[in-house]
């Protein structure tokens, strides 16, 4: 992997990373196909048309479903999908964040029932890994805990030196599995986690700690989580001076527009949330103006695209009248439009963001942008 600063803009930071599967201008929005699709009913071909640079995929949820052993048999994930783009693959850690009534964490990983069938599964780092390769990702993470918010400090910094154990541990099992003549990606790369929930002082020290550790790239984890919008960019505006900034920094699971504008700006440049998908699902749409519902009764005649300009898929060829229809009449056609224009718009955003920070104008064009969006939260 080769990370190049091409222009920063205070903070701000515009990227190229040479990658096998070719390279992600950063920063940049991965789209969230956790089960190897976009919700949605996306194709692979539609996120080419949309701007898509990375997809992001789920370890665990792929693990329990279809199996990761029959996809390395069919070729790897990217053969199996037919994408030809980077992927990065989450590590199953948020799952046990989220699966919190269903497992058992202990030093060698963690046992949990699986939330398909019951059936009992244990993943630590060396699994984790496993998995991962079998996809084929060419960005894999670290098997982390995202400790519950709030806890205690005495919770959150027993889970934090666990994690850097388990990042060693992942470490050692990746170079063992790229050196294997049967593995898909034997350039796999491998990002670590930052952990440390709200408490300044263990980020920190967290994120001094796995600097030295030479991670391919690092994540802020463990945001988005139930704290403020104010607390993450407290936390960001601490930890991510400590994290090289040679490397790739990722803020996992966030966010709204808003939030990546305010993330870019501390030195963040990889993105992911599933808000665009989710949102766009249930009719609710991005503009440069604020978020819309086209459920809304107002919008019953309105012969207008989404967004005047936009040259998504549905806004070149479709009214809010024609989609809130389709949605009304529960159409998935109306759900695809709305995806394929949450996508698009964030997709579109961050070709703005890198512009900007190019031409030196960012803080002008962060404004502009917020200023523009009042509505969306």
């Amino acid at each position: 992997m080769k990370y190049k600063i091409l222009a920063k803009d205070g903070r701000a930071k515009r990227a190229d990373v040479e990658t096998v599967h070719g390279t992600i201008h950063t920063p940049v929005f991965m789209n969230v196909g956790t089960v190897a699709a976009i919700k949605g009913a996306v194709s692979t071909d539609d996120l080419r048309g949309i701007g898509t640079q990375v997809e992001l995929s789920n370890t665990y949820h792929l693990h329990v479903r279809t199996g990761d052993k029959l996809i390395k048999e069919l070729g790897g994930l990217h053969r199996f999908m037919n994408w030809d783009r980077p992927i990065l693959t989450d590590s199953g850690g948020f799952q046990v964040f989220s699966l919190a009534g269903l497992r058992k964490i202990k030093e060698e990983g963690v046992y949990f029932n699986s939330h398909i069938d019951g059936h009992k599964i244990f993943m630590g780092p060396e699994e984790s890994m496993q998995i991962q390769s079998n996809l084929g990702s060419t960005i894999a993470m670290a098997f982390d805990e995202c400790a519950p918010h709030p806890c205690t400090r005495e919770y959150m910094e027993n889970s934090v030196a666990r994690t850097t154990r388990w990042l060693a541990r992942c470490q050692a099992e990746m170079a063992r599995l790229n050196s294997l003549p049967d593995t898909v990606n034997k350039e796999q790369l491998l990002f670590g986690i930052n952990q440390g929930g709200t408490f300044e002082d263990i980020r920190i020290a967290h994120a001094d700690t796995i600097s030295k550790m030479n991670c391919d790239g690092y994540a802020v984890g463990g945001l988005a989580v139930g704290e403020s919008h104010e607390e993450m960019y407290r936390i960001l505006d601490a930890v991510v001076p400590h994290l090289p900034e040679e490397k790739p920094t990722y803020l996992m699971g966030v966010g709204t527009p808003a939030n990546i504008l305010e993330a870019v700006d501390r030195g963040v440049d990889f993105f992911d949330c599933v808000y665009p998908t989710r949102n766009g699902r249930h009719g609710h749409v991005y503009t440069n103006h604020g978020k819309i519902n086209l459920f809304n009764e107002q919008f019953s005649k309105d012969m207008r695209p989404i967004e005047e300009g936009c040259q998504c898929p549905a806004c070149r060829s479709y009214s809010r009248a024609y989609i809130r229809h389709l949605l009304k009449a529960k159409e998935m056609l109306g759900m695809r439009l709305c995806v394929l224009h949450n996508l698009y718009f964030y997709n579109h955003m961050m070709e703005e963001i890198r512009e900007a920070i190019e031409q030196g104008r960012y803080q002008e064009y962060k404004k502009q942008k917020l200023d523009g969006m009042k509505n969306i939260v």
